[in-house]
């Protein structure tokens, strides 16, 4: 089928819905997942760029786009469960990229095999792209448990994925995180609420490292 697979199945990513099993007022795709982590990776690196950061964008823009392609082979797996071991955390990634190496031999020309093998791995690594591209994707995290908990939702996995989130994205060390905590979190934490959950609390904990 060639590269027509592919693209097919990209209509995969549309129907997975992120945090599954858990009531949500707002459900969110895969698919929309990735096209928000794309935008924030951009003035993300726009950030770094600013303190003289160089930046491959073309590998930004690679690795944003496609960072959760494997879940069309293996779902979205709760944040929770995923990485409630380095070794569960391991094997899941090793079974999507197995999955991934699989379609990609079995459905991709083999003049493009090694240009997807590339765009399709995972993206997270030391480079700047990769921890941008760990904070984009914590940073969606953010957004969407706070939209949870701000409509009232009391389901704790929220409160989990939110405080998480937060923990991860204060210790990567770019100039674009300390612009986010400094300028965005305060925004995003003093819009008008009438939650249950006390975000602001959870907010200052996560940040003073208080509950891990």
């Amino acid at each position: 089928m060639g590269i027509h697979a592919y693209f097919r199945s990209l209509g995969g990513l549309e129907r997975i819905i992120r945090c599954p099993g858990k009531f949500k007022f707002e459900e969110h795709s895969v698919a929309a997942h990735s096209w928000k982590v794309v935008q924030y990776a951009k003035t993300l690196a726009d950030i770094e760029e600013q303190h003289g950061v160089k930046i491959d964008w073309k590998k930004l823009y690679e690795i944003t786009s496609s960072h959760d392609y494997g879940e069309i082979f293996i779902g979205d797996i709760k944040t929770p469960v995923k990485h409630s071991s380095p070794e569960l955390r391991a094997l899941i990634q090793q079974v999507e990229e197995g999955m991934v190496h699989h379609f990609i031999e079995e459905h991709i020309p083999p003049e493009f095999q090694s240009i997807f093998y590339n765009q399709l791995r995972e993206g997270k690594d030391q480079s700047v792209e990769g921890r941008i591209l760990e904070v984009a994707d914590k940073l969606d995290q953010v957004y969407e448990a706070f939209a949870e908990l701000q409509k009232g939702n009391t389901e704790q996995e929220f409160v989990t994925m939110y405080r998480s989130a937060l923990m991860k994205i204060k210790d990567i060390p770019l100039h674009c995180v300390g612009y986010f905590l400094d300028r965005i979190l305060p925004d995003l934490v003093n819009e008008e609420t009438m939650s249950p959950v006390d975000i602001r609390r959870i907010t200052e904990e996560a940040l003073a490292n208080n509950i891990r």
